[in-house]
């Protein structure tokens, strides 16, 4: 009976050990669109925290969120908190990098439905005087258990849509 036992828990082990170094270790997810404006219009409206809530997918999923604003919007150390619906969850977005007419970088710290950190940015590309190509997208390590049930889960394609809809929403807003 001891040994079925330690043969179950071994090969438990064995199998969780295995999962894990199989599993994914990070996510990169991004999407792109081109907007019919200068680059340098699309840089400024894009680097504010509070502009996003004109074109964000996750706005629309949660109109009644509430938000709160800390430091100078559009500057370093900016800091935007929400508190939302299932949808859009509870967390904090911190502007780390801003490098002028080229991208911003954030800090994304997801409080619920779970604990978790990325990076988002946003870059900004000139196509032609009047046409900018904005690549939007977030990336992060999975940490050991955690990457194990990333294997049954596709970041890319949970988060995907919403980062194109929210682009074509900064297309139209934009080009209006």
């Amino acid at each position: 009976m001891i040994f079925t036992i330690m043969y179950i828990l071994g090969g438990v082990i064995l199998l969780v050990t295995f999962l894990g170094l199989i599993a994914p270790k990070s996510y990169n997810v991004s999407r792109n669109i081109q907007i019919r404006k200068p680059l340098p219009e699309v840089f400024t409206y894009i680097k504010y925290l509070k502009n996003q809530d004109d074109w964000s997918p996750w706005t629309k999923k949660d109109p009644k969120m509430i938000k709160s604003y800390k430091g100078i919007d559009g500057t370093v150390g900016a800091v935007c908190s929400w508190k939302g619906n299932s949808d859009v969850g509870e967390g904090t977005q911190e502007l780390l990098e801003i490098v002028p007419n080229d991208y911003i970088q954030t800090e994304l710290r997801f409080i619920k439905p779970f604990k978790s950190n990325s990076k988002a940015f946003i870059k900004v590309e000139k196509v032609l005087p009047e046409v900018t190509t904005v690549v939007w997208g977030f990336y992060g390590d999975y940490k050991f258990p955690k990457n194990i049930f990333m294997i049954f889960y596709n970041m890319d394609k949970a988060i995907g849509d919403d980062f194109a809809q929210g682009l074509q929403d900064l297309k139209e807003l934009l080009e209006s």
